[in-house]
């Protein structure tokens, strides 16, 4: 005899829930394969959660899924290198890129580092919000969106190391670094001055 439950309707009993159990089971354990991924190769470097306290690793905690997804396939493909990462892509599958990156997503940022030099924060925030008409430097908010929360296009940037944004954007301007999308980072970058990366890295790390 099947068994209806107290909100079925109608002379047939609801199958749903059973439909979803495989689904469920899936999730569970896509979700423990990326728990089990990140605590063996992910943790020794970008920190419990995500939340790195080396300066020059980045800080994965709250990050967009759709951007950590795109660098973890550029590493793999070599369109990005880091001599660093490679030991640990090796044993990373293409099936794991999607709960890697989810799971980073998930997690809560532990907050903004302690301010830096103030007249660098104050100048960053300018130029992240108004840009630098003189130079042609458009206003970093308009793709990192405001509070640099990012979104499924654009990486988060809020709280990051001011010493791995910078990095990243010297790279940008040098042409070393070269999986931006559409060549937008690098013709940006192209147009800072050294100073002017400083700030923004600066006023960034402060962003909670």
């Amino acid at each position: 005899m099947l068994l209806r439950t107290s909100r079925q309707r109608g002379p047939f009993p609801r199958w749903d829930f059973l439909f979803a159990l495989p689904l469920l089971a899936a999730c569970s354990l896509a979700q423990a394969d990326a728990t089990e991924l990140v605590t063996r190769l992910c943790v020794s470097c970008h920190g419990e959660g995500g939340n790195s306290s080396a300066p020059a690793i980045p800080r994965l905690a709250g990050q967009q899924a759709d951007h950590i997804a795109k660098q973890l396939e550029d590493f793999i493909s070599g369109k990005r290198e880091n001599a660093a990462m490679a030991p640990f892509l090796a044993q990373i599958q293409a099936a794991d890129i999607t709960g890697l990156a989810t799971y980073y997503a998930e997690q809560t940022p532990s907050g903004p580092r302690p301010r830096g030099n103030k007249k660098a924060v104050a100048a960053g925030k300018r130029l992240y919000e108004d840009g630098n008409t003189r130079t042609d430097v458009p206003a970093c908010f308009g793709c990192h969106q405001p509070e640099g929360a990012g979104n499924h296009r654009y990486p988060r940037l809020a709280g990051q190391h001011a010493a791995y944004t910078l990095a990243q954007m010297k790279q940008f301007k040098a042409g070393t670094r070269s999986n931006d999308k559409a060549r937008i980072m690098r013709a940006v970058a192209a147009r800072m001055s050294e100073a002017e990366m400083v700030a923004v890295s600066e006023y960034l790390a402060t962003l909670p």
